[in-house]
């Protein structure tokens, strides 16, 4: 038996009931390997029978709460996520026909921060934002005929007439223009102050020249009393420039592409609107089954054009009339997100120990996708490994194990893309393939086959885990290229090398336990830039999931963090920072709220909640 099969948690039978609706629903549960029991165990000061009650009730609440959770992934089968700064401005910009302009236009008005800017305060986070809803702006006082009010000819209804939107506008558009001026000039892209990479965001190489060129655009065509002078009287009609070590080549041949009869990749279909002109109608494209152009309201509205369709009844029209509604005006940047939402969701509940009961028209939305090329995040996306790997691993968890077959075509000489063709790398894409064919190996699903599968598999588990490790941190984190905190990745790479990586990997994870329990802030909670619910919820999972029984000093510091998870859960899912990378970073509030879920029901299975002291 090798590492990976002693150091499995198998799951107990999986068994199908008849709740009271008579719908079957799969409920997975899981026994907990040697060393998980004692963490449970592990009672330091929590052995009176009140701390016993206690936790008993936590694990209840907890319970019941994930029940809801997974009811609401039946409910809103779309999904759960954020409306975007970037993707609501480009709507504003490319469909100003579509219901809700107005309410899109005071969403970018009232999130506009007090420097001017958009998005996070980071700098290279805030850019793209801060240029789309800038550009949004501006595109409604060259429509509007003037920046200051009417319109030029009375005939325009996809303009803003009322003076006082039209004067907010107006200012909220030159604030936007003096910050982005900050952001494209100074240190930020060539030097960057804190010695970090430029958040590497889908797309940006392309995003960031298409938004300069069209603001570039509106600045020549509006009139010289705009903008209006700032407070010290200054006032620049400059264009903006493009950031140092970017220019507008990439940009270029992919219009020319997307001109030709070529066929380009189906991923830039999801930011189709930087293609300008070429992208109205384009071709090579047409909606999906949801309606959407590339799983985006952007690309879709840029598919569309700036008029109402002349075919009222266009599934992609609907599709934009959906969205807007579902989130009362403002889009997300990516939706729908069925298959990569229930994925991670399921996963992170039956992860943690909490029982749940699962529908099994989910698990159904999970297997179905699957195909040999392996399954895509939404209808309109290529498939990718990180959607195929976690798709893997929550219907391994379910019962329903899968052959991992799909994720070969993503197999490099190192390590695993994305996909293919990638720029780059990412540490938890490949988390998520250990834990595919960790426990592809470690069920006996792979035995099933024959010996060069199994050969193969393990092969494959010892490959991703010597990437892993290089892949570490001098501190003892990991990075990512699909969300902003280290928190995520980290704690996505120690869970999978924890439970697969066998005992060469006990290093690296000690080194991650270590990093997480120097970092906590003085409230008990964790985050990048500030503490967050969701950051807390990743490192707690590290500190209890990991290490064998956790030490005293662990267990106080997961305990402190139950105050952030706790109001975290109470928070509207707008109040939480969006941390996860797109075109834009956008809040998946189902996949967030399951972590929080899963690290409570930890807090409260170990006892590590009565231990703050």
């Amino acid at each position: 038996m090798n590492d990976i099969s002693r150091a499995y948690r198998r799951m107990d039978s999986v068994r199908t009931d008849s709740p009271r609706n008579d719908s079957p629903r799969t409920e997975a549960r899981q026994t907990r390997t040697e060393g998980e029991h004692s963490r449970v165990a592990t009672t330091q000061g929590t052995s009176t029978a009140r701390s016993a009650q206690l936790s008993t009730a936590s694990t209840s609440e907890t319970t019941a709460k994930a029940a809801e959770l997974v009811n609401s992934l039946v409910t809103l089968p779309w999904g759960q996520v954020s409306p975007s700064v970037y993707e609501t401005g480009r709507v504003v910009a490319l469909a100003p026909w579509l219901s809700g302009h107005e309410r899109r236009i005071s969403f970018l008005l009232g999130n506009q921060r007090a420097d001017g800017g958009w998005g996070l305060s980071d700098h290279g986070y805030a850019l793209v934002p801060t240029l789309s809803a800038t550009e949004a702006l501006l595109s409604v006082l060259v429509r509007s005929g003037r920046p200051d009010g009417a319109a030029s000819d009375g005939a325009a209804s996809d303009g803003v007439h009322d003076p006082g939107l039209h004067e907010a506008v107006t200012r909220a558009a030159a604030r936007g223009l003096r910050r982005l001026r900050t952001l494209l000039t100074g240190p930020t892209w060539a030097s960057p102050p804190d010695g970090e990479a430029v958040p590497d965001m889908p797309a940006i190489e392309l995003i960031v020249p298409y938004l300069v060129e069209r603001i570039n655009g509106h600045l020549a065509a509006l009139p010289a009393s705009f903008p209006p002078p700032d407070r010290d009287g200054a006032a620049s009609r400059d264009g903006l420039p493009l950031p140092a070590g970017m220019d507008g080549a990439k940009l270029a041949l992919v219009r020319e592409l997307l001109k030709s009869d070529a066929r380009p990749p189906k991923k830039l279909m999801h930011a189709l609107e930087i293609g300008g002109a070429a992208a109205r109608g384009f071709a090579g494209t047409g909606p999906e089954s949801t309606g959407a152009i590339g799983a985006s309201p952007a690309a879709t509205a840029a598919w569309l054009g700036d008029r109402p369709p002349a075919d009222p009844s266009t599934p992609a029209r609907w599709y934009l009339e959906t969205v807007a509604s579902m989130h009362g005006g403002p889009v997300p940047v990516a939706y729908p997100l069925t298959v990569f939402e229930r994925g991670w969701v399921v996963s992170w509940l039956i992860r943690a120990g909490i029982s749940v009961s699962v529908p099994p028209e989910v698990v159904l939305s999970l297997t179905s996708p699957l195909r040999p090329d392996g399954t895509p995040t939404a209808a309109g996306l290529p498939a990718d490994a990180d959607t195929t790997a976690a798709t893997l691993y929550a219907l391994a968890l379910l019962g329903a194990p899968h052959r991992p077959d799909p994720l070969w075509n993503y197999e490099t000489p190192s390590h695993f893309c994305t996909w293919q063709g990638e720029e780059g790398a990412s540490t938890t894409t490949n988390a998520h393939v250990l834990e595919a064919f960790g426990e592809f190996v470690a069920t006996g699903a792979a035995a099933r086959g024959d010996a060069v599968d199994v050969r193969r598999c393990e092969a494959t588990v010892e490959k991703v885990t010597r990437w892993l490790l290089g892949q570490q941190g001098g501190d003892g984190s990991w990075t990512d290229r699909w969300h902003a905190s280290p928190y995520y990745a980290t704690a996505s790479c120690v869970l999978a090398l924890e439970r697969y990586g066998g005992s060469g990997a006990a290093d690296a994870v000690a080194r991650a336990r270590a990093w997480v329990l120097r970092t906590q802030r003085p409230d008990g909670s964790w985050g990048r830039w500030e503490g967050t619910a969701e950051e807390t919820a990743y490192a707690v999972q590290t500190l209890l999931l990991t290490g064998g029984p956790p030490e005293p000093e662990a267990v106080r510091a997961a305990a402190r963090g139950r105050d952030a998870l706790v109001r975290g859960l109470s928070r509207p899912d707008g109040a939480h920072p969006p941390l996860w990378h797109d075109k834009d970073l956008y809040h998946p509030a189902a996949i967030v709220r399951a972590a929080m879920l899963a690290a409570l029901h930890l807090l409260a299975t170990t006892g590590a909640e009565h231990n703050k002291e």
